[in-house]
């Protein structure tokens, strides 16, 4: 994203049934530091005013009448590379994240249309992927369970409750706030966590992004 702090997130929603499209479009339109600037229905739309530069993070229904959230996604993501991405679906396919190509997979946030009827979880969501961070659905990521083999299931309990919680786009301090410890403490956890998982320092890909990737690729439903 490249609006300064102090400048609005400028929004963009995709979604096709109109009841829902205007409640996201009310509720956050109603949120100090957030302004809706486009609020369409079809994936020809938004390529229609979702032009680079427009719109710092859509909000992108899954299904759509003329394609998918996904696909849209991408080709608005390579036209601008900074774009935040919230997806937005009635149905658990959150594993889908792992299917994006690389050059396009940093930054991408999911939630199911439930968690989104909350105003502080999709508030959260969306600040999140203006800052090119990854957030996942905390009631999706709450049903999943390590893979019997997987780096993930190397994790000791307090690791993998930081994890779950990282994926969720917590802070540190939030982490922290969450199990009762300290900052510090939690970012001793996150180290450990990334050298359990062989997650490289490359500058060009967000660790946290990786390490929540990790968790959906490595954990199954229990």
């Amino acid at each position: 994203m490249t609006t300064q702090a102090h400048d609005p997130i400028r929004l963009g929603i995709v979604e096709d049934q109109p009841l829902f499209r205007s409640m996201l479009e009310f509720t956050l339109a109603n949120v100090e530091g957030i302004k809706v600037v486009a609020a369409v229905g079809t994936a020809r739309e938004a390529e229609q005013r979702m032009t680079p530069g427009a719109v710092d993070v859509a909000i992108l229904d899954i299904d759509l009448p003329d394609g998918n959230g996904i696909a849209l996604g991408v080709i608005l993501r390579r036209k601008q590379p900074g774009l935040g991405i919230l997806l937005l679906s009635a149905q658990d396919s959150m594993d889908l994240l792992l299917d994006l190509p690389p050059d396009v997979r940093n930054g991408w946030s999911y939630l199911s249309k439930t968690s989104s009827t909350s105003t502080d979880t999709l508030v959260a969501a969306v600040r999140a992927s203006a800052a090119g961070k990854t957030t996942l659905d905390s009631a999706l990521i709450d049903r999943k369970k390590p893979r019997a083999g997987t780096a993930v299931a190397r994790l000791t309990d307090r690791q993998y409750a930081v994890l779950r919680l990282l994926a969720q786009g917590r802070s540190n301090a939030g982490i922290g706030e969450a199990l009762g410890i300290t900052e510090k403490s939690v970012q001793n956890h996150i180290n450990a966590i990334y050298g359990t998982l062989e997650i490289d320092t490359d500058p060009t890909r967000n660790p946290r992004v990786s390490a929540a990737l990790r968790l959906l690729e490595e954990t199954g439903r229990s």
